[in-house]
């Protein structure tokens, strides 16, 4: 996809990807970032304020909490099972027009939860809400490699990862303090104006889209994405299921399903004309180095909302408010780091901004497997926030590594991929973490005594930081394997017009490893 502009004689041809143009003009970049940086916003709120609301709306609607727990499932689960679908549709039929799509339905399902006069088409509507967030989330990263210039995408990838911070920050707060001031309708109302106002600078100041010839219904791959979506839905629902009677079976049953339908996806993957994943995607070492480290780290954050809460609570006996404060500062660690991520990874290069990333998380979560509890609540945050700035670096830095020089016609599914890889690693932390955690305290977490809940911690973030470093392991592995194969092996040799014969690695290709 490109702009209108670049009609003309040679603007399908390639060019270096170090001095590729952005397709937007340099007055409208600021406004065009500025509607993505609102979509990346939207997306954290809509993870983020549901669950601050969950015990108000268990009292209004008379609902027990495995009722109002679908509230939540019902978002992530949509999310989850659609992302990568919709990166490919994007992809196929015009990234802008559907980020349009997903923006609109997002904000009207956000009214439409806030009408909701019972808890069942309260679910349904965070279902809708999930799905419009799918398509942000895979749509929104793709837009950075045509709207800034190569030297800045580092710094466009870390004021994203900034907005997806500041939105997960605020999100608890903020929907406590809604629901405390207007009621739970306030929380979903929220987003409305947020929805509206990135509408209007999307639709002005990204550019139009360009379908290639031949791109039609038939080449969305509809049996592999609905096969990839059961899997994926079997697989997070096995990783949500609460505890309770038959919990343990049901569970082994979905992963189960989630593996043979798995299976089966790759089978007709392998079959397919037009497959949902294309074939180059999957063979590019740098990338599935990429995805899997997002994975893995991201299975390593979720350990700090798992234990975090007990440790703060129960092992330093801190207050509510307190511990509310304190788990805020991760998020907004985060937040402040994102920008000069972007920076450092621009002016040093995505790969050796990673492992300086990971190498942070690394030390972080080794010292909150080793610190003591006499040290207070400093000794738990201090650590806490190296981990997360680590995570920001390496977040901002991996994003930018796994987009660039993938062509224009695969950068939705790339981006959807990365969006798939967090969520996965984010459900997966939330169950295997956890049942670290309550194993390693040797008894039920709820009550602990503070010795256990302490023991428990330390022992959760040792495994955390073994995590790190199999991350940095696989990083290094596909940076190697990627410099053997020559580069990204993402270039493509037909494609919309823009795309040309292939993209070649520009100056910083090279140090990226991507």
């Amino acid at each position: 996809m490109s702009s209108p502009r670049a009609s003309g004689p040679g603007a399908g041809a390639a060019r270096p990807a170090g001095d590729h143009p952005s397709a937007v003009r340099p007055a409208a970049v600021r406004p065009a970032l500025a509607g993505l940086s609102l979509s990346m916003l939207l997306s954290a709120l809509g993870t983020g304020l549901a669950p601050a609301v969950l015990p108000t709306l268990a009292d209004v609607f008379s609902a027990p909490f495995r009722s109002v727990q679908w509230i939540v499932l019902a978002h992530l689960l949509a999310v989850t099972a659609l992302v990568l679908g919709a990166g490919r549709l994007g992809d196929l039929f015009g990234r802008r027009r559907l980020l349009l799509a997903g923006l609109s339905l997002f904000t009207v399902a956000s009214m439409g939860c806030a009408a909701a006069p019972t808890v069942g088409l309260l679910i349904a509507a965070r279902a809708v809400q999930g799905v419009g967030t799918a398509f942000m989330l895979a749509l929104t990263m793709a837009f950075v490699g045509e709207t800034v210039p190569r030297e800045g995408v580092g710094r466009a990838m870390g004021l994203l990862g900034t907005m997806s911070a500041v939105g997960t920050a605020l999100g608890p707060s903020l929907g406590g303090a809604l629901t405390a001031a207007f009621g739970w309708r306030a929380v979903f109302l929220a987003p409305v104006p947020l929805g509206i106002a990135a509408l209007l600078l999307v639709r002005r100041h990204l550019p139009a889209d360009r379908q290639a010839a031949g791109t039609g219904r038939a080449r969305f791959d509809t049996a592999g994405t609905l096969l990839l979506a059961l899997a994926l839905t079997a697989y997070a629902l096995a990783m949500t299921l609460g505890g309770g009677d038959g919990s343990g079976r049901l569970r082994a049953a979905l992963l189960c399903a989630a593996a043979l339908v798995a299976g089966l996806f790759v089978r007709a993957q392998a079959r397919a004309a037009s497959p949902l994943v294309p074939r180059t995607v999957l063979r590019t070492p740098g990338l599935r180095a990429g995805l899997a480290t997002s994975a893995l780290v991201s299975t390593v954050m979720m350990t700090t909302l798992v234990v975090g809460p007990f440790q703060l609570s129960r092992a330093l006996g801190l207050g509510p408010a307190l511990t509310g404060l304190l788990l805020a500062v991760g998020p907004l660690v985060a937040a402040v780091t994102g920008m000069p991520a972007g920076q450092l990874s621009d002016r040093f290069g995505a790969h050796r901004t990673t492992v300086l990333g990971l190498a942070a998380m690394a030390a972080g979560a080794l010292a909150l497997s080793v610190v003591p509890t006499g040290l207070g609540a400093v000794g738990y945050v201090a650590p806490l926030a190296v981990l997360t700035a680590g995570y920001a670096v390496f977040q901002t830095a991996n994003n930018t590594a796994v987009m660039a020089d993938v062509p224009p016609d695969r950068r939705g599914v790339v981006s959807g991929a990365l969006g798939l890889a967090r969520n996965l690693g984010l459900v997966t932390g939330a169950c295997v973490m956890g049942a670290v955690f309550a194993l390693a305290a040797a008894t039920d977490v709820a009550t602990a005594s503070p010795a256990a809940v302490a023991t428990g911690t330390r022992i959760t973030f040792a495994v955390a930081a073994a995590l790190v470093l199999l991350a940095l392991a696989v990083a290094a592995a596909g940076r190697a394997r990627s410099a053997a194969a020559g580069g990204t092996g993402l270039s493509s040799p037909r494609g919309p017009a823009g795309v040309g014969t292939a993209v070649r690695p520009g100056p910083d290709a090279r140090r990226t490893g991507s």
